[in-house]
């Protein structure tokens, strides 16, 4: 792709074209604004950063019109880059995505766009997750591409454990959240590990925790679940506050400085493997404040339907037991305006075999809402 139209699509994305806000009102097809025409249904555009870094060096209106391209998610509402997966969604509207789920793979595919395209071949992939089954329990391992599924590839993004019961599932980072605090994980390991630089922030980080209620009587309805995001403030969702909003992200061991044999000053060295970044390395991640709490919008039985309904505004069509609405459970001590914990945060729903619909919004990032909705497709034998 030559330099003219990189800039040509980035004065496009910068006036609006392709944006957020015209897919929703039914134009185009549901094309990812911010990917560029480099990209792929299959992986992230290798090169993309590259391009734009090599249009703001040509002279000052080019440079100008990358400007709009590299502000953060909440502030331009257009996804990107790889970092904005990390990044709070706008305030003013959701971003709307759906899942492709591979029952032969078991692998889920989010894309970004209001429903997948006639032939899939616009179809911009921003995140993958594999569901890898062992002796006891699964996990879900998320990657920014398709056919990478290693923690120890520079493509891992994070992943997700359930307990046995299916009732607890922790979500865990790659990086650590931007001012936030990591509570140490006392659990022994029985891995072999060695001595490194405790600066490095490499591992997984407990950064939110889904909780299914446990249903003894096995009456019937939706499940009913709360998701505690410990690395987001609840006073973020009310006006004038903020979301920690990272704006680099680590790649791989390899990018990393060398180890350091031996621990000099008053800071204690950390261990970890070397080798697989699958251990858990830390406990939970917290800030400073009450950490922000979801719970699924309760439902109303419709007599004429006899179902439990929600309204989607036409993003779901298909009734299951996955579709679900999230909402802000804030203390009333905190002052948090009703109008503010009434807001859907996240949603997520069917709308064919296989095909769900995702929008989610500020303070979600792309990732922790996508990993939220991975709950919904485990089996929970102590929650039916």
């Amino acid at each position: 792709m030559s330099l003219k139209s990189i800039v040509r699509e980035l004065r496009e994305m910068r006036d609006g074209i392709g944006s957020m806000s015209r897919r929703a009102s039914g134009g185009g097809d549901g094309r990812a604004a911010g990917h560029g025409r480099g990209g792929s249904r299959h992986s992230w555009p290798g090169l993309w950063s590259e391009q734009v870094v090599a249009c703001a060096a040509v002279c000052r209106s080019w440079r100008e019109v990358t400007k709009e391209v590299v502000k953060t998610l909440e502030e331009c509402g257009r996804i990107t880059f790889p970092i904005s997966l990390k990044q709070p969604g706008p305030r003013e509207q959701p971003v709307q995505c759906f899942v492709r789920r591979d029952r032969a793979t078991s692998t889920y595919l989010l894309y970004l766009g209001l429903s997948p395209s006639l032939h899939g071949e616009n179809d911009k992939l921003l995140l993958a997750a594999r569901k890898i089954r062992r002796a006891t329990r699964t996990s879900f391992v998320i990657s920014l591409v398709s056919n990478d599924f290693s923690q120890s590839s520079s493509t891992y993004v994070g992943k997700l454990k359930p307990n046995f019961l299916g009732t607890k599932f922790t979500i865990f980072d790659s990086q650590p959240p931007c001012d936030a605090v990591v509570l140490p994980n006392n659990r022994p390991s029985k891995r072999h590990f060695k001595q490194v630089s405790p600066r490095l922030p490499l591992g997984n980080y407990n950064v939110a925790t889904v909780s299914y209620e446990l249903t003894v009587l096995r009456n019937r309805g939706p499940r009913r679940m709360q998701c505690t995001m410990h690395s987001i403030p609840a006073l973020c969702i009310q006006e004038g506050g903020k979301a920690p909003t990272p704006t680099g992200i680590i790649h791989s061991l390899d990018e990393q400085v060398p180890a350091l044999s031996s621990s000099k000053g008053k800071e204690p060295a950390v261990e970890f493997s070397s080798s697989s970044l699958s251990a858990d390395l830390s406990g939970p991640v917290c800030t400073n404040e009450v950490p922000l709490v979801l719970k699924n919008k309760a439902p109303r039985w419709h007599e004429q339907l006899q179902c439990w309904c929600l309204n989607f505004r036409g993003r779901v069509t298909v009734a299951s037991v996955k579709n679900f609405q999230l909402v802000a459970s804030v203390d009333p001590s905190l002052g948090v305006p009703a109008a503010e914990q009434e807001k859907v945060i996240l949603q997520f729903g069917k709308i064919g075999k296989d095909i769900f619909t995702m929008d989610y919004r500020y303070p979600l990032s792309v990732f922790q809402a996508f990993a939220i909705c991975l709950t919904s497709f485990d089996t929970k034998p102590a929650c039916e």
